[in-house]
């Protein structure tokens, strides 16, 4: 059986999480935070519903953060972070929590282009392999796990210091081994 692309397994992960939700997570609507996600009208303060919504115009995020590192990025990093716009996605990993980080919409993903740059030069000072973080453990965010842009495998890390150990050989492979949890509002 052919292995599944990160598309597939991340597309898997929220069909299956989306079966999770008995009604759609509500977060407050903020007009200068817009997002693709958005299901409906608000106005500013009130709660709204939202869902993950699949990306449909390609962004050039990507190729201008591999023009500033001088390095290309691994294609299961972009094809995840290029899938969907969406809040992290909480996620259980053999029963610990962690979340899947996600770009909420473009100014989002610039953002993320700005950490992504900041935590590669950091493992250049520090004279490491290159490791791109896309989840983050839960609740206290002291550990996160990254792709390691070589290898493409993926790699438990703490900020700062060299990878721990190895998850898995690939980013589908781990993300098929999520069990998803049920997003809850945002206050």
């Amino acid at each position: 059986m052919p292995k599944r692309t990160v598309k597939e397994a991340l597309t898997a992960f929220v069909e299956r999480q989306q079966l999770l939700q008995h009604k759609a997570p509500q977060t407050p609507f903020d007009p200068e935070w817009a997002s693709p996600c958005y299901s409906g009208n608000a106005l500013p303060g009130e709660l709204i519903s939202w869902k993950p919504v699949a990306q449909t115009e390609s962004s050039d995020m990507f190729s201008r953060l591999e023009d500033a590192l001088e390095i290309e990025i691994h294609q299961d990093l972009i094809d995840f972070y290029s899938q969907y716009w969406s809040d992290p996605l909480p996620a259980l990993f053999e029963s610990n929590p962690l979340n899947l980080l996600q770009a909420w919409n473009n100014d989002d993903l610039e953002r993320l282009r700005g950490n992504l740059i900041g935590h590669a030069l950091s493992k250049q000072k520090q004279r490491q392999p290159l490791t791109l973080f896309f989840a983050c453990t839960e609740p206290d965010g002291e550990y996160f796990l990254s792709v390691e842009n070589e290898s493409g495998q993926i790699l438990l890390e703490a900020p700062g210091k060299p990878p721990i150990r190895k998850i898995s050989d690939s980013l589908a492979e781990f993300i098929d081994c999520l069990e998803p949890l049920t997003i809850q509002d945002t206050e």
